[in-house]
């Protein structure tokens, strides 16, 4: 954390304890430099935080002021989703979303996609012009079907962090956490069966069971604490379930991490029904908390959990690296990947491999934990002051999405339309369910930087949803 941070924090820390009042005046920058030892720039730049942040406002030749406490929106309530198998809906909807990604002009709200502007990631770019200079026929050749073995150990190492010791021969690579998924299915499931999920679920993981013909039944999942395991049994013992899949840590949309002891539950229902847990471990590493949450997958003793992760979210979309480590069924989704996909790509295989070896990965995402961190709180804020009266927002405990619930009236479906005209994109939260329930939702993306034409979207945002409230 640098000085500006550290001594916002501790700021926000003294107001949230009330030891600076509503309305009383702040310590000058001056006296605070002389009182902390930093410079006037440190300590301007740390009330620039907290203003971001609406804890404090500037008064012109007066100093800094605490702001009035403005009371936080409730967190969205348990899911109540339809629980029978349906047909997954929506693709035309999310394929509008997709088509959006390559037009500048957007403001991308509705996507996932991270920052990929961060000092910290040019160790990754040199990696890469070196292997393109000194590597290139290495770069250029075919690959091995489960992909570079030193990937794969580097690999094998980051899922220690996450509790789940596995060798590099228990690891497959993938284009990406979206096809290791698509893997995990094809060598579980075939066209018709029915797949438990979470509800909200992500639209790309909606999408990708239409793509197979596997049916998804929505199950209720609290904001705070994931899946209730209680209706997934209720599920399981009405239907014939072939598994369940979770992003048990920083969840897409939701944002919570599942407690260990929900995770050791979840495992011992499927257990029990044998069947399969796809785990969606995408944003695992982006938990605000260090040391990062543990994976299912750690728990796993029979090999039934299937973990699917990538650095699209950590480090950049583009590099298209992604693995899975399938435990039991390894055969099946080598087969099914030589079947579906071939190779994959070495050169940026052995640049991601060194990006980790070398520690630069891990430098990296500390970085984005507090990146993420502070714009999740800034983006918050804004919500709240430019959305109405009424909303629930979630309290994301890693990763960089925020939920925001709406009263019933709002269709974020019509609203997304007339944004559209306004060069504005966000993802309506019927997207993220089978059914297209959540209309009344949306999810953003709080990774685009906090910049002052960005919070002129958010203020747009509120402004439309205000009018749809009146009409």
């Amino acid at each position: 954390m640098t000085r500006y941070q550290h001594l916002a924090t501790l700021l926000a820390e003294r107001i949230e304890q009330g030891l600076y009042r509503h309305g009383e005046k702040l310590p000058s920058v001056r006296s605070l430099s002389q009182e902390h030892g930093v410079s006037i720039s440190t300590v301007q730049q740390a009330y620039q935080v907290l203003e971001n942040l609406q804890l404090i406002t500037p008064q012109p030749r007066s100093g800094y002021f605490v702001a009035p406490r403005k009371a936080k929106p409730p967190v969205p309530a348990m899911s109540r989703p339809v629980q029978r198998p349906v047909e997954v809906t929506q693709w035309d909807e999310v394929l509008t979303l997709l088509d959006a990604r390559t037009d500048k002009a957007i403001a991308a709200f509705g996507g996932g996609a991270p920052d990929i502007t961060q000092p910290t990631l040019k160790p990754l770019w040199r990696e890469m012009s070196r292997i393109a200079q000194h590597q290139v026929m290495d770069a250029l050749s075919y690959d091995t079907l489960p992909g570079r073995r030193e990937l794969r150990e580097q690999i094998a190492r980051l899922m220690l962090d996450g509790g789940a010791s596995v060798s590099a021969d228990d690891i497959v690579i993938a284009s990406g956490c979206h096809p290791a998924l698509a893997l995990a299915l094809l060598a579980v499931c075939q066209p018709g069966d029915i797949v438990a999920v979470e509800s909200p679920s992500y639209y790309g993981t909606m999408q990708l069971l239409r793509g197979l013909d596997i049916k998804a039944i929505e199950i209720p999942t609290d904001p705070e604490t994931g899946i209730s395991v209680e209706a997934l049994e209720l599920a399981l013992e009405q239907w014939p379930i072939k598994g369940v899949i979770l992003v048990p840590n920083c969840n897409n949309p939701l944002g919570f991490i599942m407690p260990d002891a929900r995770k050791k539950a979840v495992l011992a229902l499927a257990q029990r029904h044998d069947i399969v847990i796809f785990e969606d471990d995408i944003y695992g590493e982006l938990a605000a908390e260090y040391p990062r949450p543990s994976t299912i997958k750690s728990y796993d003793i029979d090999g039934r959990v299937l973990l699917c992760s990538s650095i699209t979210k950590t480090v950049a979309p583009g590099l298209r690296v992604g693995w899975i480590a399938p435990g039991r069924y390894l055969d099946r989704v080598l087969h099914k990947k030589y079947a579906a996909i071939g190779t994959n790509v070495p050169g940026t295989q052995l640049a991601v491999a060194a990006f980790i070896r070398d520690g630069h990965y891990h430098r990296h995402v500390r970085r984005m934990r507090q990146v993420y961190q502070q714009q999740l709180e800034t983006y918050t804020c804004w919500v709240r002051q430019y959305f109405p009266c009424g909303i629930c927002v979630t309290r994301p405990q890693g990763g960089y999405l925020l939920w925001v619930e709406l009263p019933e009236t709002v269709d974020m479906v019509c609203v997304s339309r007339a944004l559209c005209r306004l060069k504005i994109q966000i993802a309506p939260g019927s997207l993220f369910s089978a059914s297209g329930k959540y209309r009344n939702c949306l999810r953003l993306n709080c990774a685009l930087p906090l910049t002052e034409a960005n919070r002129e979207v958010i203020k747009q945002l509120g402004e439309a949803i205000h009018n749809a409230l009146e009409a």
